[in-house]
């Protein structure tokens, strides 16, 4: 059952329940002169509709978007149905002439579908009671009247719209056979041609066109079906070009034109790109004018690992794929700080890219173009998320590492770590400045707090190649000693010289600097603030107005390797 889809105006029929008999009369021939003026490309305020139709304003007008003409049209006309049907009468109490669907199609020789269109365009219709006390829609003759007066087109079109006659639609069937078996004209341009030889409308020559070949499924007038293609079939031609199938190929297994495939499968296109679920993190800077410049002039260099072949990390792994997992991880380039931060701003702002491009977007009415550009977006963000994952996927080899003592699968807590690093990457607001490993490690330990119970499988060749793996991660960092106390005795100057104390506290605890540089202590922003006598919120403040000092006294390496 349909629904008047605007809530304000559904309300106020409903408080028309407590009113009289006449206010709501009133209120039903208000609502019918207000239908007749409805311009379709206008929007109305709910204040200016209820005026119209109750005589007053509203004292506290609701809140909400202005109504477009077309939807008010729409909404209109089931509000005065609906109001009608409660006030229904016998048509033999009127004072004027009361036409069923029916008798007004044969008035005008149309169809019941022309009858229905010509409601949309604003011809009211109310319930009444016809003979046999059955309650249907009925049209007065004023309204009738009323709306040939604004529409005079119509009333002169439908003349041309009467019934034929047995033999002229035989006549008819003829013409338009020999036309399409002698000519290529298309379906659509044969009816024009046979309209404007007989004189007929072109809605006559195709509604008795389609009934014959319903009729006679075995002789198809027109090579190519009529009609809109189901959606079986639509989902199915789809799956085809999606694998590879030539639209020439679609065009003749589905018997369509080659803009009718295209329409098709840019409408299914459309629909895939809607119903993605798109989230990203916004930015201030993304709608400066030149940021797509900014951002987007340096192509992507998609960094690939030094070993041949790839890896897929976001499957769940298989046993006998571990030991050649593992030893590609040693293989796959890490990102610095920097590329880090590049990588997530670009994936961030093709996201949002995506989204601006395809609002208001309809399927039924969409460019090719547009499609590839959003996809274009979807497709080098999904570029720019793999990298980023693969380039932290040791890190969660080396969480795993240290809970398969809690009596875990080591296969387990791998494969769940890789889907908890692809949600860390959702998540990260790069914007904080603080690097991706925080999150992605806050998001792995989560989600092993979960894992409880489960036994342990590591055969010796694989706990060796494990073993083997922590022993190559463990003399990396052990190589970059020598870079982290220089950089840690750099930053010990830097503090002393450029931060305050307050600072220097909040830096020297959040980031563990006041040990050795390999075993840091670190301390929350809320322990912090505790200590201090500070709000959380206030601690973060001082931590990036010293982080801003600091990264313009130190180099990137240096910086990075402090705070990673």
């Amino acid at each position: 059952m349909r629904r008047i889809k605007n809530e304000n105006l559904a309300q106020l029929l409903a408080q028309l329940r407590f009113a009289s008999q006449q206010q709501c009369l009133n209120q039903l021939e208000s609502a019918e002169k207000l239908l007749a003026l409805i311009d379709t490309d206008t929007e109305y305020p709910f204040d200016f509709i209820c005026f119209r139709i109750t005589g007053f304003h509203p004292k506290d007008p609701p809140e909400g978007q202005p109504i477009k003409g077309g939807e008010l049209a729409g909404d209109l006309q089931l509000f005065i149905s609906r109001l009608s049907g409660r006030l229904a009468q016998p048509i033999a109490e009127q004072r004027e002439k009361v036409y069923s669907i029916e008798e007004l199609a044969a008035t005008f020789g149309v169809s019941a579908k022309t009858i229905h269109r010509w409601r949309k365009r604003g011809l009211p219709a109310r319930k009444f009671i016809f003979d046999g006390g059955q309650k249907s829609l009925g049209f007065l003759q004023s309204a009738v009247d009323s709306f040939f007066q604004v529409n005079p087109d119509l009333s002169a079109r439908a003349k041309t719209f009467n019934r034929l006659t047995k033999d002229q639609k035989q006549q008819l069937i003829k013409q338009a056979a020999a036309l399409a078996a002698g000519t290529k004209m298309s379906r659509h341009q044969v009816i024009n041609r046979i309209a404007a030889k007989i004189g007929r409308a072109h809605e006559t020559i195709r509604y008795t066109l389609a009934n014959y070949e319903k009729a006679h499924p075995d002789k198809p007038i027109f090579k190519r079906p009529a009609g809109v293609i189901n959606s079986t079939q639509a989902a199915e031609l789809y799956k085809l070009f999606k694998q590879g199938t030539s639209i020439r190929e679609l065009m003749r297994r589905f018997n369509r034109s080659r803009s009718s495939i295209y329409r098709l499968i840019n409408k299914r296109r459309a629909k895939a790109i809607l119903a993605k679920k798109v989230e990203f993190i916004p930015s201030d800077e993304f709608l400066d004018e030149d940021i797509g410049r900014r951002i987007l002039a340096k192509p992507l260099n998609v960094e690939k690992p030094a070993s041949a072949g790839s890896f897929e990390p976001f499957e769940l792994l298989g046993e006998h794929l571990l030991p050649e997992y593992l030893q590609k991880l040693k293989d796959t380039p890490v990102l610095n700080r920097e590329r880090e931060r590049e990588l997530f701003r670009r994936y961030n702002y093709l996201k949002y890219l995506a989204c601006t491009t395809r609002a208001g977007m309809k399927p039924a009415r969409v460019s090719s173009r547009r499609l590839k550009e959003i996809e274009d977006y979807f497709t080098e963000a999904e570029a720019i998320r793999k990298m980023i994952v693969e380039a932290n996927l040791r890190l969660v080899v080396s969480i795993a590492s240290r809970h398969v003592k809690s009596g875990a699968s080591f296969l387990d807590l791998v494969s769940k770590g890789n889907f908890a690093l692809i949600k860390a990457v959702e998540e990260f607001d790069y914007t904080t400045g603080f690097r991706f490993s925080k999150r992605a490690s806050l998001n792995i330990a989560k989600e092993y707090a979960k894992v409880s119970g489960k036994t342990t499988h590591l055969s010796r060749q694989r706990a060796a190649r494990l073993s083997h793996i922590q022993r190559d991660l463990r003399d990396a960092a052990a190589a970059d000693l020598g870079a982290v106390e220089r950089a840690h005795r750099s930053l010990a100057q830097v503090i002393r010289n450029e931060l305050n104390d307050r600072e220097q506290y909040v830096i020297l605890n959040h980031f563990g600097l006041t040990g050795p540089p390999i075993q840091k202590k670190t301390k929350t922003l809320k322990q912090i603030g505790e200590e201090l006598s500070l709000t959380k919120e206030r601690v973060r403040q001082i931590e990036l107005l010293a982080l801003q000092k600091l990264r313009q006294s130190l180099s990137s390496e240096e910086f990075e390797l402090l705070t990673r």
